[in-house]
C-alpha cells in the first residue's frame, strides 16, 4: 500500500485531480459571478425593466403603482413627453406641469420605469411643484443596455436639468431618489457639472456604494459572499469601467444642497448603520435624517404615507421661496 501512495504515478494522479477540481471550482465562481451580474445590471431585451408592470407583484408593490397609475391618470391633460440624447442614447421621460417655477425629478431604482415614480410625485404634486419622470438608461423606453448605479446615470440626469431650464423656464428643482436614484442625483449635485438651480435632494434608501448592497442580498440569500463579490465586481469593471465598491459615500462630502434623508431601521439592502455614517459625512449644512421605525427597502412611503410626505412638505417649505 505504502509503494501504491509513493509511486510517482499515484501522485501525478491525485496531483491531477486536486488541480482539475480547483480549475472547476474557479470556472463555477466566474459563472456564477457573470449570472449574477447580468441579471442584477444589465438589460438583455428591450421589453426587460419596460414601463408595462411586471406580471406577478407582491400586494404592496401592487398598491404602490395602482396609486401612482391613478395619479396619472387623474393628470394626464397636465403631461408632455419629452426626450433627450446623451452620450449617444435617447432617453425619454414624462413632464407634468402645474404651473410652477420649481419641479421635483423623481430617481426611480433598478428596474423601475417612470411608472414607479408616480407614487413618489404625490407629495411633491401635493406640494405646488411640477413633476419630471424618468425612464432611466437600460429602462423604459429610454436606450441603453447597462445600469452603472448611478455614475452614467447621473450624467443623464445633470441634462435632463439643463432640458428643464432651458425649455420649460424652471428655476428650482429638487431631486428624489430611490436607492440606485439617489446615488444618481448625489453622484450628480457632487460632479461640479450640474446647474446650479438644484435646490435639494430627498433621498429614501440610498446606500453607501452598490457594494455593500450586493454583500447584503447575498448574505439574505445565505450566498458565499468571497469571491462572488468581487468577481461581479470585475465584470462591472469590464463593461461599464466603474466599480461598485465607490458611491455616494465617497462624494457626498461634497454635497452642498439641503439633504433629506429618509430611511427604515428595517432596510436590510441600506443598512441603517451605513445611513447613519452617509448622514454625518454629508457635506452641506442643511440635513436631516429622519428615520422610520418600520419599512422595507424602497417602500417607505406605503408603510407610512402620512409621515412621509409631511416630511416633504416640511423640507420643501425651508427651500427658498419663488417669485414670479
Amino acid at each position: 500500500m505504502k509503494d501504491i501512495l509513493t509511486h510517482p504515478a499515484f501522485i501525478w494522479s491525485v496531483t491531477g485531480l486536486i488541480i482539475s477540481l480547483l480549475i472547476l471550482w474557479i470556472v463555477s465562481f466566474f459563472v456564477a459571478s457573470y449570472f449574477v451580474y447580468v441579471c442584477t445590471l444589465k438589460r438583455r431585451k428591450k421589453d426587460q425593466w419596460g414601463r408595462e408592470l411586471p406580471s406577478e407583484m407582491e400586494p404592496t408593490l401592487i398598491k404602490m403603482y395602482n396609486t401612482g397609475l391613478a395619479w396619472g391618470e387623474e393628470n394626464k391633460a397636465h403631461k408632455t413627453d419629452v426626450h433627450i440624447v446623451n452620450k449617444g442614447l435617447n432617453l425619454y421621460g414624462e413632464y407634468y406641469d402645474f404651473g410652477s417655477e420649481r419641479c421635483a425629478v423623481i430617481l426611480s431604482g433598478r428596474t423601475e420605469s417612470l411608472r414607479y415614480g408616480y407614487f413618489f410625485a404625490i407629495p411633491y404634486a401635493k406640494n405646488g411643484c411640477n413633476i419630471l419622470v424618468l425612464d432611466p438608461r437600460a429602462h423604459g423606453l429610454s436606450d441603453g443596455e447597462y445600469n452603472t448605479v448611478g455614475f452614467e446615470e447621473s450624467t443623464d440626469i445633470i441634462e435632463w436639468v439643463k432640458m428643464l431650464k432651458e425649455r420649460f423656464g424652471i428655476v428650482s428643482v429638487v431631486f428624489h431618489g430611490i436607492c440606485i436614484g439617489a446615488a444618481g442625483g448625489v453622484l450628480a449635485l457632487t460632479s461640479g457639472n450640474c446647474p446650479d438651480i438644484v435646490d435639494g435632494i430627498v433621498t429614501e434608501g440610498m446606500f453607501p456604494n452598490f457594494g455593500e448592497s450586493v454583500k447584503n442580498h447575498m448574505k439574505e440569500r445565505k450566498k458565499a459572499i468571497f469571491p462572488t463579490y468581487k468577481l461581479v465586481d470585475m465584470w462591472m469593471k469590464k463593461y461599464t469601467s466603474h466599480s461598485m465598491e465607490i458611491g455616494p459615500i465617497d462624494f457626498i462630502d461634497k454635497l452642498s444642497v439641503p439633504l433629506l434623508m429618509l430611511h427604515s431601521k428595517e432596510d436590510l439592502y441600506s443598512t441603517p448603520e451605513y445611513a447613519q455614517k452617509l448622514y454625518d459625512k454629508a457635506g452641506t449644512s442643511q440635513k436631516k435624517l429622519v428615520w422610520f421605525d418600520h419599512g422595507r427597502h424602497s417602500m417607505l412611503r406605503i408603510t407610512d404615507t402620512e409621515r412621509y410626505d409631511s416630511s416633504i412638505s416640511e423640507f420643501l417649505s425651508q427651500l427658498p421661496i419663488l417669485t414670479k
